[in-house]
Order: C-alpha cells, then structure tokens, then sequence
C-alpha cells in the first residue's frame, strides 16, 4: 500500500514548495511525475498483496486537489514567470490530468455519498463535472460500443475523438440524468461547482487567474480523454442476433502492468478489472496478461503517442484488430506502400 501513498504525494509536496517557493522546485516538481515516473517504470515493482480499501489515500488526495488548484493559479498570477512558471504550469496540469482525475474516478464509484461528493467536486473544479455522470450512467454501460461517446472506434484519431468524446459525454449524461429526474441535482451543481471555482479565481488575481484555471483545467481535461481514448481504442464488443451486444468482459480495455505509473494513477491503467467490478477498491484491482489486452508502453507514453496520429495507428491498429476481429483501417502510409509494390 505505500507505493500508493509515496507515487501520488510526492508531487503534491513538490508542487506545493514550487507554488511557495519557486526556483528549483518547479523543475522538481515536473521531473517528478515525467521523468522519475518513465525511470522508475524500468525496474522491478513490488509484487501485488492486499492492501485494503485506500479510502483515506482518495480522500485526502480529493481534498489536497481542492486546495492545490487554486494554490497553483495564485502562484502563476502572482509569482515568478519565464520558464519556472512554464515548468510548473505544465507540472500542475499534468498532476490534475493524471493524478486528480484518476482518484476523482476511483471517489465516484465509491458507495458512501461524501466521497462521491468528493470526487464530484474534483471533477466541478476542472470544469468537467459532467463527467461524474456521463461515466458511470453512459460509459460503464455501453463501453465499448457505439453508443459510448468515450470508446474510439479503430482509425479514430484522438484529435477527432476529443470535441465527440467531451460533447457527446456531457449529452449522453444529461439525457441519463433526465431520465432519472436528477438534472438540478446534478447538472445543476456541475455548473455551480464550475462557476463557483471561477470565482474564486477571479478573487485571486482577476481575469489573468480566470484563464490560467480556464487553462489548467482544459489540459487535465484533454488528459482525461486522452485516457478513456487510449484505454478503449478500437475495441468493440460482438453484435448478438437480438441486436444488443454481448457483455463487456475483460477483453475491452486496454492496461499496462507498469508499477510506478500505475501507483501514481491509483492502479488506473488496470482498467479492465475496474470495468469488470467497478466497486473494486483501487489496490485491489487484478491484472492478467493472458485475458487482458495490454499497451506496449505505459498508459502516460501512450498518451504522449496518441497525440501523433501516424505513431499511434503503427503501434495499436493492428493490436485493436487482433483483440476485436477486425481488419485494420488503411493508413496513407501502408497504401503509399502498397502502390510502391505494384509500380
């Protein structure tokens, strides 16, 4: 269990003494979740044991996202520029895109009503509070299917896959809470919640702070989808005679077994498990390669893939077509080839 305390509050402490001190810690804070996390990925992880529930590592991760947002927007209004404001702009985005979303994830599936509260308003502070809706009334149901905004289906680039996923996800949610008669009690506090975080901001530095959290926010949201569109690529479950599909199984999420990574996202990348028993506490969650489809790399540089097209369809097309049946989409690269071959 403590690599799961160690790997997600190391960054907090370093982001914190950036946000208060500057220099160095800035630099600190951002090697500590790229470069000490690729690193630490290369060598032999602790073996899996049980760990209990890690309901108070989620909690107070919850509450150490609500006041490190708008610690970190004070400091970028207020403090030192230049590269040391780069570095920990780019160091804060990507805790809250990687680290803050993915416990968020784990707090909205959680049974007690104060922690999903938690996570609801993680997910309002980075104006994407729809999202505590969308995933566990839209995406645990159809994952995998063409009915869920958030499942790419093979030769989708994640450029294309992002203003679908965001506004697909926040209809598609809307549309489930109507139907369950809980549009204000939920939309509505989305909105405030979102609201609310921009005020705050504007109190702390007026509309310089406004677009710096505006900022922050659109990159860990970016990072969110960045995850579901990895995870799910170009998986697809079977069509059954009776026009529905078959049940979502093991085989339609993608994860990856590096330890470090998967420490720091709270065993996030273990994704077919969370999907096979979303109730499954976070340290508990299983991994077999033998069921599992699993990435070549770690879930953060698959991301990083994923943000060149051509990279990404060479290294997953033909793994997606593996796992789903299908025959792997055309690339301008394989037919550049192909017409090559018959000149």
């Amino acid at each position: 269990m403590i690599r799961f305390v160690i790997a997600p509050f190391l960054p907090v402490g370093l982001l914190v003494a950036a946000c208060l001190l500057g220099g160095w810690w800035s630099a600190a804070a951002l090697i500590s979740i790229t470069a000490l996390v690729m690193g630490l990925d290369r060598l032999p992880g602790p073996a899996d044991s049980p760990a209990g529930t890690g309901h108070g590592v989620s909690v107070a991760l919850g509450l150490a996202h609500l006041g490190l947002l708008p610690l970190g927007v004070w400091s970028l209004t207020h403090g030192a520029g230049g590269a040391q404001a780069g570095a920990l702009a780019l160091a804060l985005g990507l805790y809250f895109g990687q680290v803050s979303n993915s416990n968020a994830h784990e707090l909205i599936h959680r049974a007690g009503r104060w922690p999903r509260r938690l996570g609801v308003a993680v997910y309002a502070s980075l104006l994407f509070g729809h999202h505590a809706s969308a995933h566990r009334l839209v995406h645990h149901v159809h994952v995998a299917t063409p009915d869920d905004p958030n499942s790419a289906p093979l030769g989708m680039s994640f450029w294309r896959f992002w203003p679908r996923a965001w506004i697909g996800s926040f209809r598609a949610g809307l549309a489930a809470e109507r139907r369950r008669g809980r549009v204000m009690a939920t939309y509505g506090v989305y909105v405030g919640g979102a609201g609310l975080g921009l005020i705050i901001a504007y109190v702390i530095g007026s509309w310089q702070a406004v677009l710096i959290w505006l900022a922050l926010a659109l990159y860990a949201q970016m990072q969110l989808l960045l995850s579901d569109y990895v995870q799910h690529y170009g998986l697809r479950r079977a069509r059954r005679p009776d026009g529905g599909y078959a049940p979502a199984g093991p085989e339609h999420s993608w994860n990856a077994p590096h330890w470090y990574s998967s420490a720091l996202m709270l065993n996030a990348p273990r994704h077919s498990d969370h999907h096979t028993a979303p109730a499954r506490p976070f340290p508990d969650l299983r991994l077999n390669a033998g069921t599992m489809p699993m990435l070549p790399r770690s879930l953060p540089v698959m991301g990083a893939a994923a943000l060149v097209p051509p990279l990404w369809r060479r290294m997953m097309d033909r793994r997606a077509a593996r796992w789903s049946g299908e025959t792997p989409p055309v690339t301008s690269r394989a037919l550049g080839s192909a017409e090559a071959g018959l000149s």
